[in-house]
């Protein structure tokens, strides 16, 4: 069962858009994700433990895409997220094990999108083994995303890192 924890989040129009959530602080509101199988095969998201961030999605298909030079894995699930949130699509941990990486680092699952959730792996090197139908490939985690608007102003404000970037807050 998926659980999430709000802070002082009120019924109605809330910050999420639709009211979906409806807690007083600290308390813990199961949210449930609709999900279609598109594959008889397909697998119900797992959480690997109880306090897991992340439920398991496991391949039903590999097929190699010569010219993306990846490999598509496919899960024969769509999914329903909330207005207000997203899913993201990492890989799991064990992914040290394969010569894989996710092509695009996190997927991002659009609360709008009803498609079947794939994830492209790129090889790492040219050994074996790889992912293979009936694997767990990745876990979805679901996050609020906050109504925001870009406001174009002449100067921000000032910080002591400032523009720095790109290790300068040490190793």
């Amino acid at each position: 069962m998926s659980i999430i924890t709000a802070t002082n989040v009120t019924g109605g129009n809330n910050q999420f858009g639709n009211g979906s959530v409806q807690v007083n602080s600290g308390i813990q509101v199961p949210m449930n994700i609709k999900f279609k199988r598109l594959h008889p095969d397909a697998v119900t998201p797992k959480q690997g433990s109880e306090w897991a961030a992340g439920f398991d999605i496991t391949a039903i298909s590999r097929k190699w895409l010569p010219d993306e030079a990846c490999y598509e894995y496919g899960t024969g699930l769509a999914i329903e997220v909330p207005k207000g949130f997203a899913a993201l699509l990492f890989p799991r941990s064990s992914i040290f094990r394969v010569p894989l990486q996710l092509s695009n680092s996190v997927g991002v699952i659009d609360a709008d999108y009803r498609g079947e959730i794939k994830a492209k792996f790129r090889r790492t090197d040219g050994c074996e083994p790889l992912y293979q139908p009936g694997d767990r490939i990745g876990q979805l985690v679901i996050i609020p995303v906050p109504s925001v608007r870009y406001v174009e102003v002449e100067h921000l404000s000032e910080t002591k890192r400032g523009a720095n970037g790109y290790g300068s807050t040490g190793r």
